[in-house]
């Protein structure tokens, strides 16, 4: 087994996990960062994080950082971390392409004693189940003998700069009493509020897909309530408002569930349920409430431009916010876009207004030419507000309404307007 003070450090997928976390490494110590995407390379390179996870000049600055695209500039190392994404195919069921890819790639680097660290959320056992025989074959070489392993999930937030890689307490675990401790150890040298060494790899991979199942029961709750509320015309928020001074009650908010992991992790628990053959109810009808919110929220905008005797038909629709949660450029796994399709759907025009979504990772750049610079002013039959961009609670709502014609309704699905201004609330 190695020693903490010979650790080479390698890290493996250079997204919104990888990247933050290689980058606090490299204070410590040196790291070589590998990504698969030559683009992706070179834009780092270059300073630029199109993700905005990382600052430029930190970026630039980081002198015990390299980073590369090159399999061989990794093989040095001992310590190969792992934050590939693992993500859900059509059927909403986990798609570990990446991973095994991932898995092959640094076990075609393996030597003896080395340590594979995965981070990437999966369901319970499969570090052990799909990663580990794969190691095993590209190095020929057995593991917890020749080579040990472990778990520690990532606990990235997008787009929020208050809580990052040091100061969210780690979940660590290892293969073996040793290389638990050791994995511990050498996060313990970023994580300035803690670590928390879980008895097993299945348990640290069981309790990172649990922590966004329950957010994701939790908005699920709220979204029918508000469902409920609305057709009995009572405003949400302000039943929300008023139950949230009960010290126990839990402040969650409706809204609409995407992004790479709400929406996604648990699929991964529901998947490994259904394989051992039991079939989960309460997260299923969670997920299923979540992924109809979209079409929900666009019906009853229409139903409220109906309700204000605007017309449907080429009305003009201006949506505010395109990206899967507020201040974050991704627009990948975004709900906002199957609220958008509804509206298209009943031949709606539709605008969409995103300075902070990144145009050049659109799903097959299918929206592209919907995207406008600014909107224009008293054009506007209907406005959806439906990203809480930093940007957006600084434009006032004389600005927002300036956007509107005479008769016209606004739907304001993230509470940012006061509520006399927005017809509709979610």
């Amino acid at each position: 087994m190695h020693t903490l003070s010979s650790i080479k450090i390698a890290v493996i997928g250079l997204g919104y996990v990888g990247l933050p976390l290689a980058l606090e490494f490299s204070s410590k110590r040196e790291v070589k960062a590998f990504d698969i995407s030559l683009k992706r390379v070179e834009e780092l390179l270059e300073g630029k994080d199109s993700t905005k996870e990382v600052d430029t000049d930190r970026l630039r600055n980081a002198t015990n950082l390299y980073i590369s695209s090159d399999t061989s500039d990794i093989q040095e190392c001992n310590f190969y971390i792992i934050t590939v994404p693992t993500p859900i195919n059509s059927q909403n069921e986990p798609d570990l392409q990446p991973l095994m890819q991932a898995s092959e790639l640094v076990g075609n680097c393996l030597k003896k004693n080395d340590i594979v660290v995965y981070e990437s959320t999966v369901y319970p056992g499969a570090t052990e189940e799909i990663c580990v025989p794969i190691l095993e074959k590209s190095s020929n070489l057995k593991f917890n003998s020749d080579f040990f392993c472990g778990y520690s999930p990532e606990r990235i937030n997008p787009g929020d700069k208050e809580h990052n890689v040091t100061n969210i307490e780690k979940i660590t675990s290892g293969s073996t009493i040793e290389s638990a401790q050791l994995i511990d150890s050498l996060y313990q040298e970023i994580v300035t509020v803690g670590t928390h060494m879980a008895e097993s790899m299945k348990i640290a991979e069981a309790a990172k897909v649990i922590e966004n199942t329950q957010r994701d029961l939790n908005i699920a709750l709220i979204n029918e309530l508000s469902i409920i509320f609305n057709r009995l015309n009572i405003d949400t928020h302000a039943v929300l408002e008023a139950a949230g001074t009960k010290w126990n009650f839990l402040p969650f908010k409706p809204g609409l569930v995407g992004g790479h992991c709400i929406g996604v992790d648990p699929y991964y628990l529901t998947h490994k349920s259904m394989q051992i053959g039991y079939v989960p109810q309460v997260i299923l009808s969670g997920r299923e409430l979540n992924d109809g919110m979209a079409k929900y929220s666009a019906l009853r905008m229409l139903d409220g431009m109906k309700s204000s005797k605007i017309k449907i038909e080429n009305a003009r629709v201006l949506v505010m916010g395109a990206t899967f949660k507020e201040n974050c450029p991704d627009t990948r796994n975004t709900k906002v876009f199957d609220f958008i399709e509804t509206l298209l759907d009943a031949k709606c025009n539709i605008d969409i207004f995103d300075p902070v979504a990144d145009l050049s990772k659109l799903p097959g750049n299918k929206y592209i030419d919907l995207f406008i610079k600014t909107p224009r002013t008293n054009f506007y039959d209907a406005i959806a507000i439906t990203v809480a961009h930093e940007q957006f609670h600084m434009t006032s709502p004389k600005e927002i309404l300036g956007f509107c014609k005479d008769r016209h309704i606004i739907y304001d699905l993230k509470s940012l307007l006061p509520k006399e201004i927005s017809a509709l609330r979610m």
